[in-house]
């Protein structure tokens, strides 16, 4: 299994970790039952990286993950977590209308909430999930840094953010990992976030790595009943454009076959490929898509094999933005 370093210094995890926004209910139904199935396979796998969120379920993610842990020490010294803060889900007028908050009230409010929920006194990585523009973001540092002392976090994140933003977050403190959506259909990150990563001794951490579920061999349907997911009403999963999606990575689901490995296992080991610093947190409410991650993590693709995969699916592929209208909620565009 393919090793990683989260962050300068940081501790050494599985290439491969993830991701439990789907432990509610954002890609459909699911039960506390599967989401421990999840983390029992998890350990079976050495599938060590556990990535979380204040927001997640409401919380319920981050609670789950800590009666489990609570319950064996083996399984509590198992697992590297990470958790987020800084997305306000309020009454907007009580936020001045932004949709994030960076106080240091609020992040402590939130931070001092997970460690609740999680069971424990200090957390592996504090990502700022989303960064309020009405603050700089050294002052954000500062606020960070300060939890850091305090004991309460090891290492420091940013989500979301631009390059340049980094770079500033970087003179103030180290981050150890910067993480946004990346992937075969979304490539943004290739303008100057891997690089800076790479530059600042950043682990880059890749969300949705999968394509929320089109990079793999059962990707949403035209027909399927999406309302409610997290998808329904994005760009990419509407009319025409889906249809569109669909017969592009056709050609990726044939080409995987024809390597002999299922199209999520293919998707992930590219994510590998394009940097010793880059790490995926694939989501999933299925312990088989996980062995199927699992297998990605596996996988050491050659410069020519990488070629291949984007001859096949070229940048800019993808129809339709990544996100609609209201879900660009506090991300910072750039390039």
């Amino acid at each position: 299994m393919i090793r990683r370093t989260l962050g300068h210094n940081g501790p050494e995890i599985a290439g491969i970790g993830y991701g439990s926004m789907s432990f509610g209910a954002a890609y459909g139904p699911t039960t506390r039952e599967n989401s421990i199935a999840i983390l029992n396979t998890m350990r079976d796998l050495g599938m060590d990286h556990f990535d979380t969120a204040f927001i997640y379920a409401g919380g319920e993610a981050e609670a789950i993950f800590g009666e489990y842990c609570a319950q064996s020490a083996s399984a509590r010294d198992f697992f590297t977590v990470a958790t987020k803060g800084g997305i306000y889900r309020g009454d907007p007028s009580a936020n001045d209308g932004f949709p994030n908050n960076n106080t240091r009230a609020f992040l402590t409010e939130q931070l001092d909430a997970s460690l609740a929920r999680l069971r424990r006194d200090c957390v592996d990585l504090y990502y700022l999930h989303r960064w309020d523009q009405r603050l700089p973001i050294e002052a954000v540092m500062e606020t960070l840094v300060g939890f850091k002392q305090a004991g309460k976090i090891r290492a420091i994140g940013l989500s979301e953010v631009a390059p340049s933003t980094l770079r500033r977050a970087a003179a103030v403190h180290q981050v150890a990992a910067v993480q946004s959506e990346y992937s075969l259909w979304t490539r943004q990150p290739e303008l100057g976030m891997l690089q800076a990563c790479a530059e600042l001794g950043t682990a880059f951490v890749a969300f949705s790595p999968v394509g929320r579920g089109m990079l793999t061999d059962r990707p949403v349907a035209v027909d399927d009943d999406i309302s409610g997911w997290f998808i329904d009403g994005n760009p990419r999963f509407v009319e025409p454009n889906l249809s569109a999606n669909l017969a592009w990575t056709d050609r990726f689901r044939a080409l995987a076959g024809d390597m002999g490995v299922p199209a999520a296992s293919l998707a992930l080991a590219w994510v590998l490929a394009k940097g010793p610093h880059t790490i995926a947190v694939p989501g999933t409410r299925s312990v088989g898509h996980l062995h199927e991650a699992a297998h990605g993590c596996a996988l050491q693709l050659t410069a020519a094999q990488v070629a291949e995969i984007e001859a096949v699916l070229p940048l800019g592929f993808a129809h339709g933005d990544r996100y609609s209208d209201k879900q660009w909620r506090g991300q910072e565009r750039y390039c």
